[in-house]
């Protein structure tokens, strides 16, 4: 192992620090550049500890880099994913407080209700409409804690970075219509998403894994060997279908689901 245990705290201590402060840290894979993707999930792992030990909750999931223009942008083969906590929530058409964040981007996703436990492996899309009790349109507001580039090697951040920062994950807003998984192709939900009333990204859910169903089985087989599942009542972000919108304050972001309803924000 490059990272040791000490190594691994450090690292979380430092994401989390940065979030308090608002202050982006250096890339890890600097700091590190023989970490591994194993690794980088301990550190989301301690991190993620950090905060329950904190008082926080785990309500669910969080699947990334689902696209394969994502994927080949940061040269992997595969998603990544992060964990959702209760402070991560906010109400459809309600505030985001601009200033609990650094540099937030919204993106348009299906979010799975889980109604039975899901577990790996051998998890197919099948055994994830079955556990699913709802499906809901939503925005994930992303943040970064680690620096997007090194102002001293100009190197973008990599996935190790991004995987040990949550994922990116800061936020999530649920609104729309809930779905019935099995009443609709999935594939073909699409959504128009503006920032203050201008359409900036468009895109249909078949841009995750051509169904975003199969990303929810990747995780459920991903975690499997960690002895983790997906449990009932969790939320499960599948993946967002368009490009991040960047976001500052005093913007409102809007997807519309057409059909499905629409789930908006305001950045305060």
């Amino acid at each position: 192992m490059a990272l040791s245990k000490e190594d691994i705290r450090t690292a979380a201590e430092r994401l989390d620090r940065a979030e308090k402060t608002r202050k982006q840290i250096r890339q890890i894979s600097l700091e590190h550049p023989d970490i591994t993707i194993e690794e980088a999930y301990a550190v989301q792992k301690a991190w993620i500890e950090i905060k329950v030990a904190a008082g926080r909750s785990v309500k669910g999931h969080k699947i990334g880099l689902t696209s394969k223009a994502m994927q080949s942008a940061l040269n992997i083969d595969e998603p990544d994913s992060g964990v959702l906590l209760d402070d991560m929530f906010f109400a459809d058409g309600g505030l985001v407080p601009s200033d609990r964040f650094i540099a937030t981007r919204a993106e348009a996703e299906l979010a799975f209700i889980m109604n039975k436990r899901l577990a790996g492996p051998n998890c197919t899309m099948f055994d994830v409409l079955n556990a699913s009790d709802f499906v809901v349109p939503a925005l994930e507001i992303l943040d970064t804690r680690i620096e997007r580039v090194d102002p001293v090697t100009k190197s973008a951040r990599k996935i190790f970075d991004t995987i040990a920062d949550n994922a990116a994950n800061a936020g999530i807003v649920l609104g729309g219509r809930p779905i019935r998984p099995l009443d609709t192709d999935l594939r073909w939900i699409g959504a128009l998403c503006s920032r203050n009333g201008q359409v900036e990204e468009t895109g249909l859910a078949a841009g995750v894994l051509n169904h975003p169903a199969t990303a929810v089985a990747w995780l459920a087989n991903k975690i499997a060997p960690l002895g983790l599942a997906l449990e009932p009542g969790q939320v499960v972000l599948a993946g967002s279908f368009i490009r991040p919108i960047e976001t500052r304050k005093g913007d409102t972001i809007q997807a519309d689901f057409g059909a499905y309803g629409s789930v908006n924000c305001y950045f305060a």
